[in-house]
């Protein structure tokens, strides 16, 4: 009787472990579904990061090695981003390039909340007029003014500074006050009714209101302004081409790459160095950034 029982013994056993093919099967179905619905985004990730890492890795690369079809560096030169703050004005050009963001985005900030909160809480003749002009604004190519606006602030003796791009910023951005108007419609006028009911003037609901509701909005259009100026190569070229000492850093890179453009391995450094501000400070402020661009625009 044992003669019989032991090979059936020994046959469950043998066919003991079957399930486990049919345990990996929903899992690797799950596996192929996720890369199939997600393909187009990480193509896209891949199209976006490719470039970025294509830079970094040239960077720590050798002057010899960039000339070459190499992509992976054989040594890690680390003193590149040395070199650079050695063979150019980094320091002052990154300071020129706050300055401009910096005030840029303050002065915007401060005339254009005021304009989209009236054209948003106020009810006067022409208010729909006003915001259409303001719509226009946004249409109308800086290049068709440069050159009377040009010829203003020379008369004024402020060329070769970056003052022509930092006090226009006190008169407002049609960009920002549209996105900051369509914002402020979307909040209730219960809450501003509330406010004068216990005595508080239009400036006071403004500022105690108004803007702590309003502050993704406000951090949207105050990250677009900073990025814009960072970014900005035609303003300071009109204007602080002939004045070295206030270049900011898209103007310095350019001259940079210029003088070094073979040496790639240098302006791949630069690059990343110009680039570096920019993308930690998006990344402090991704949430807020976004949270204000889904919520502008809901209401019109």
């Amino acid at each position: 009787m044992t003669a019989l029982t032991t090979p059936t013994t020994r046959s469950a056993e043998a066919t003991s472990p079957a399930p486990r093919p049919a345990a990996r099967g929903p899992r690797v179905r799950v596996i192929l579904y996720w890369i199939a619905t997600h393909a187009l985004a990480v193509a896209l990730s891949l199209m976006f990061i490719g470039p970025l890492v294509f830079v970094a890795l040239t960077a720590v690369m050798s002057t010899d090695q960039t000339l070459t079809a190499d992509l992976w560096p054989d040594t890690w030169n680390w003193g590149n981003f040395a070199d650079v703050f050695a063979r150019s004005r980094l320091l002052a050009w990154l300071g020129n390039t706050f300055l401009y963001a910096g005030l840029g985005t303050a002065f915007m900030l401060l005339s254009s909340i005021p304009v989209a909160y009236a054209m948003a809480r106020f009810r006067f003749r022409g208010r729909r007029l006003a915001f259409l002009a303001v719509i226009t604004m946004m249409m109308l190519p800086p290049q068709v003014v440069a050159v009377p606006v040009y010829l203003i602030w020379a008369r004024l003796d402020l060329t070769g500074t970056l003052w022509p791009l930092i006090l226009p910023m006190l008169l407002g951005d049609a960009f920002s006050i549209f996105l900051l108007r369509q914002f402020l419609v979307t909040i209730p006028r219960e809450y501003t009714e509330a406010a004068r009911v216990d005595g508080c003037s239009d400036f006071r609901t403004l500022v105690r209101v108004i803007l702590p509701m309003a502050r993704p909005a406000i951090a949207a259009v105050g990250l677009f302004q900073f990025f814009y100026c960072w970014n900005d190569y035609y303003g300071p070229l009109l204007y602080a081409q002939t004045n070295e000492e206030n270049w900011t850093l898209s103007l310095g890179l350019a001259s940079f790459r210029a003088l070094h453009s073979v040496q790639w391995n240098l302006t791949m450094a630069a690059t990343l160095l110009v680039m570096a501000p920019v993308i930690i400070v998006f990344f402090f402020a991704q949430k807020v950034f976004i949270e204000g661009v889904t919520l502008t625009g809901v209401k019109g």
